[in-house]
């Protein structure tokens, strides 16, 4: 359902076309790097959702337009009790929307700035959700890639899901991921590598470290390695050989040995996946399919009389925004009625892209991809002019 809960059984019975029209706007709560996200319900089921929308000339300008496509087609194939999972996708003459799971108990890093103290058995919880998350995407061959506490959400009654597929990719067989993609505080040894010559690619391991790092700063409020975006590649590779994480002498030798797995430097002996977890000895009373099932309560439930997420964003998108949403209609109505009567998208920028056509690399018009922008069994349609 739309609200913290993660099935789409009724999706399919959903005929209808879906557009912007069909939902009403309640109110901003993120944005990231060129995508803002807010409440809405829709209006025939009243349901409510997250609602992702980025800006098509914003999407082009920053290069943005693959990675946009790459993340419908992962996200429209996904389904999992600890994803935060995709429901509709549409578009009109100025932004793209994606309509997702509404989770209402806000991302770790919002509860880490307001100084949250996560307990051992809470942060242990989430390793496991997340690594029957991890598992999931792996059969499906997919590298997240961006996995940190601001892409963790938590429902109401406190359950991780992960979200953001932006940056992740899919690998075929055994081949490896060789792109370099991430937050840098979060990014794994091996993808330093390539800055030093020495790269030979990647695979879901990567992964596991950010989840170790994510599963550290839970714990003690700060990352166990300190770097900037700033800091040399060469350096941060020294770092992780030379100072290893400190580990609190009140932590347990459990966690301590968890993390220690986890955020081991060589890819090849680091713990990377859910067989591995599942026989650890402090791990060996874990019922998985009751954690699967979210029958394990949180020791971390949010506060349900709030929102759980920074009110700013509501301010800048009253106040600061030159194109706010919930003026959007009559926006486009006077555009429409100064262009007379026409409701075509204004110009955008030609720039050539690849993009795939029914299994085939074809290259095609961003200005015309953009405008066209219908998902399709899995498929992207392309300029049909």
């Amino acid at each position: 359902m739309g609200l913290g809960q993660s099935s789409r059984s009724s999706i399919s019975e959903d005929t209808e076309e879906v557009n912007f029209d069909h939902f009403q706007i309640l109110r901003a709560i993120g944005k990231g790097s060129f995508g803002k996200v807010c409440i809405v319900q829709k209006k025939d089921t009243k349901k409510m959702y997250a609602m992702k929308y980025m800006n098509k000339l914003k999407c082009v300008e920053r290069n943005e337009v693959r990675n946009v496509f790459k993340e419908l087609q992962i996200m429209q194939n996904l389904e999992h009790p600890f994803l935060v999972n995709f429901w509709y996708s549409f578009q009109d003459e100025e932004d793209m929307f994606m309509v997702v799971d509404l989770l209402l108990g806000g991302d770790l890093r919002y509860h880490l700035q307001q100084n949250v103290h996560f307990s051992e058995n809470t942060v242990t919880l989430y390793v496991c959700e997340l690594a029957l998350a991890l598992h999931y995407l792996r059969n499906k061959r997919i590298i997240h890639r961006d996995i940190k506490p601001d892409n963790v959400l938590l429902d109401e009654h406190g359950h991780a899901h992960l979200t953001d597929f932006n940056i992740a990719t899919i690998v075929k067989d055994d081949l490896k991921a060789t792109s370099i993609a991430g937050t840098k505080p979060y990014m794994a040894p091996e993808l330093f590598q390539p800055f030093e010559g020495t790269h030979s690619g990647y695979s879901f391991a990567v992964d596991w470290w950010s989840l170790g790092i994510t599963a550290y700063e839970l714990l003690r409020g700060q990352r166990p390695y300190i770097m900037r975006s700033t800091t040399p590649a060469s350096e941060i590779l020294q770092s992780f050989h030379k100072s290893p994480p400190c580990y609190p002498a009140t932590w347990s030798a459990e966690m301590k040995t968890l993390l220690r797995r986890l955020l081991c430097v060589d890819a090849q002996k680091r713990l990377s996946c859910l067989s591995e977890l599942q026989d650890m000895d402090h791990l060996s009373f874990v019922n998985w399919d009751v954690v699967l099932s979210k029958q394990v309560p949180p020791g971390f439930i949010p506060n349900r009389r709030r929102l759980n997420c920074d009110p700013t964003f509501e301010l800048e998108e009253m106040i600061l925004e030159s194109k706010p949403l919930h003026k959007k209609k009559k926006r486009l109505a006077r555009k429409t009625r100064e262009n007379g009567g026409s409701g075509s998208s204004p110009q955008m920028p030609t720039v050539q892209k690849h993009t795939l056509v029914g299994g085939l690399v074809t290259q095609v018009c961003v200005c015309c991809l953009v405008k066209d922008w219908r998902p399709l069994q899995g498929v992207f349609l392309t300029c049909i002019q």
